[in-house]
């Protein structure tokens, strides 16, 4: 780590950055786009937040390594494809790849609404609901379960483990460290267990797939495949969730654009492409230096953690025309909520099919609405959960 990158005040895990990340991401931009952080678990890394800076980064795994020193998230290999580099990433990106194609979205779209309408009925007439309890975490959750094959019933043991590996409550690194790693070996334990029964008997799954693709003419190894099925575990319960809240908290705070959005569901789209810039559910990525290199005039050494700022990027006025406007009619929108680069995410697809068809459904019965009153969100750090979007109508 080089003395000549800045310390910050910032740590990015206290939840009140989390409320107003935008105006943090504008000061970071504009006095230090090159930082150290320091939190209980980010000293040391450093942070770069300009768009320019951003998308070098992502576009850069030879510079930007996404090897797995680059986070500690409880796993003992490299979680493929998220964990490797070129060229050896591009080969398993292609196998996986299909998975997800927009056609085999549409496959999936009937059973997306019709658990969505049997979630929302059970809410609909109450005139009120926790929404992350009631919709955002089942829906892509139970989605997601049965897509992997895991069995659903027991929904809420791996939600536990998921967020003991996002949202471990450690006081320290050391802390988070061993209960990450715990929270690690019980999602293994489960994955190896479901691997093994479909490596006996295939069921109509992403395992029972994955256990049947081919990378360059070879089957993948059994530890291939729990490693993949480790990474979607991890991405299927907790991304698609945090999105749809975030984007449903914006629109309870501002009746004009949620007003748009429930007179025309053609607006949709647009708006979920819109407020994942803006929100930025998914605001960072982890890197690590592979080689030394320079940012902004900041020299920074070789195996230097980087967090890659995607939600200071997405509202950078150097690239955005009024990026602190919510505009469902924005011409252009390269946003990264879904990351970018080589490592863009696999399940972007998957993502904009759950949320359209549940804004779609969710508006549709419930066209008027907004927080309770005198509630104070609580935006979780990292991946932007809101658990207390208390809803009313």
């Amino acid at each position: 780590m080089t003395d000549a990158v800045p310390q910050s005040r910032y740590t990015l895990e206290r939840p009140e950055e989390a409320i107003d990340p935008q105006s943090i991401y504008r000061e970071l931009r504009d006095n230090a786009p090159v930082v150290q952080l320091s939190g209980r678990s980010t000293t040391g890394t450093i942070t770069i937040s300009r768009h320019e800076d951003v998308m070098s980064a992502l576009r850069t795994p030879d510079v930007y390594s996404s090897d797995s020193s680059a986070v500690q998230i409880g796993n003992i290999r490299p979680l493929v494809p998220l964990q490797v580099d070129p060229p050896h990433h591009s080969k398993h990106r292609k196998a996986l790849d299909p998975l997800f194609a927009p056609k085999q979205m549409v496959k999936y779209e009937p059973r997306v609404r019709e658990l969505i309408r049997e979630l929302i009925d059970e809410v609909a007439d109450q005139g009120h609901c926790n929404f992350h309890e009631a919709i955002a975490e089942p829906l892509p959750s139970t989605i997601f379960l049965e897509l992997l094959g895991l069995p659903v019933s027991r929904v809420d043991e791996f939600l536990a483990l998921k967020d003991g590996i996002i949202r471990p409550p450690a006081r320290s690194l050391e802390e988070r460290y061993e209960m990450v790693k715990a929270t690690g070996q019980k999602i293994y334990a489960v994955l190896e267990e479901v691997v093994e029964a479909r490596m006996a008997e295939r069921q109509d799954d992403f395992l029972s797939t994955i256990i049947d693709a081919k990378v360059d003419g070879q089957p993948l190894s059994r530890d291939d495949v729990v490693d993949i099925g480790y990474l979607f575990f991890l991405a299927g319960l907790d991304t698609v969730s945090a999105s749809l809240e975030c984007i449903v908290a914006y629109l309870a705070q501002n009746p004009g654009h949620r007003q748009r959005v429930a007179d025309d569901p053609a607006v949709i789209p647009h708006a979920i492409e819109e407020l994942l810039r803006y929100e930025s559910p998914v605001p960072v990525v982890p890197r690590i230096t592979a080689t030394e290199t320079e940012v902004a005039g900041c020299p920074i050494s070789a195996g230097s953690r980087i967090t890659v700022l995607l939600g200071s990027a997405n509202t950078d006025e150097r690239f955005w025309d009024n990026p602190n406007e919510v505009d469902f009619d924005r011409e252009s929108n390269k946003h990264l909520g879904f990351g970018g680069g080589v490592h863009r995410c696999l399940g972007s697809h998957l993502a904009r099919m759950e949320l359209r068809v549940a804004l779609e459904e969710w508006h549709a019965r419930v066209p008027d609405y907004g927080l309770a009153d005198g509630l104070e969100l609580r935006y979780s750090p990292g991946i932007r959960q809101i658990d207390n979007l208390e809803l009313v109508w």
